[in-house]
């Protein structure tokens, strides 16, 4: 079993109708027809939404994914309108939320590895491939990868895992020009993010990105971008590949849940219990942490 351990009820704001409630973020449509997507403090692992929040986490995803949208304009426009705050929102809502243009949203996570790591790693274990790309003998966890590979997944419902496919089946699925537009734009991102984060001590690993067309059918960048959440981050100056690597992310939230600790059985049908405050604590210093270095911005 999985999903939410407390399914939270949709905020009701006049002039606005709820869509959707992900993983972490709320969806809404206003009268404009503009989205109004909304970052909670949730927290995911294991394909549950836990009981326990940590504080700012979706202010952070926010901050930091306007951040990088200003740094990948000229690859590609991104869905931001604006910032501003609806009319009769909650205080809370306030620089976690952010007004988007509609768009037809392309059904494949777009994931861009240069490190081998994760569902990646399992893979080349079994084949010595990631998503039908062969890749060469002696790699290990936390390798660097001769180049960067377009590795995409499908999209799926919260409490269900996303299943990494290959090029061909997203040709098949979104026609070949799409999935040509696709490959080349998320390798693109890739490839500046990796650098602007080297430059910071940081190894981007892996990330993945979501897009959709807008009336014109031009590609825009869309959700989150380069977060915590939806990327691999770790500290240069400990990265040693054929071990774990140390993370900016979730990291100890996934660590306790497997530990004696918290006795929970991932494997069974009992959802995961609260988190201990001191995993609540250590979990938002990463992400603050991984905004800070990045950004160079002291967190407010």
């Amino acid at each position: 079993m999985s999903g939410f351990v407390e399914k939270p009820k949709p905020v009701e704001v006049p002039g606005l109708t709820h869509l959707h409630t992900g993983k972490v973020r709320d969806l809404y449509r206003d009268e404009a027809g503009r989205l109004v997507m909304v970052a909670s403090d949730r927290m995911s692992a294991y394909d549950w939404v836990l009981p326990t929040e940590i504080p700012d986490k979706g202010r952070v995803l926010t901050k930091l994914s306007l951040w990088w949208f200003d740094r990948l304009a000229d690859l590609v426009p991104h869905h931001v309108l604006s910032t501003d705050l609806p009319d009769g929102a909650p205080a809370d809502w306030a620089g976690r939320t952010l007004i988007c243009r509609s768009l037809d949203m392309v059904p494949v996570e777009c994931v861009a590895r240069g490190y081998l790591t994760g569902s990646g790693l399992a893979e080349y274990r079994e084949t010595r491939t990631v998503c039908g790309l062969a890749l060469p003998e002696g790699l290990g966890d936390g390798s660097e990868l001769p180049l960067p590979i377009f590795t995409p997944a499908t999209k799926a419902e919260v409490g269900e895992h996303d299943e990494n496919v290959s090029y061909e089946e997203v040709a098949r699925q979104v026609g070949a020009e799409t999935a040509a537009i696709l490959r080349q734009t998320t390798l693109a991102v890739y490839g500046r993010a990796r650098d602007i984060a080297r430059d910071r001590g940081i190894v981007l690993a892996d990330t993945k990105f979501e897009f959709g067309f807008d009336e014109h059918r031009e590609l825009v960048l869309a959700d989150e971008v380069l977060t915590p959440d939806s990327s691999r981050f770790w500290p240069a100056e400990t990265w040693s590949p054929g071990r774990p690597q140390p993370s900016f992310d979730k990291q100890y939230v996934r660590d306790w849940l497997t530990s004696p600790g918290s006795d929970w059985d991932r494997t069974g049908e009992l959802p995961p219990p609260p988190l201990p405050e001191n995993v609540v604590d250590r979990t938002r210093e990463k992400y603050v942490e991984a905004y800070e270095r990045l950004t160079g911005t002291k967190w407010a």
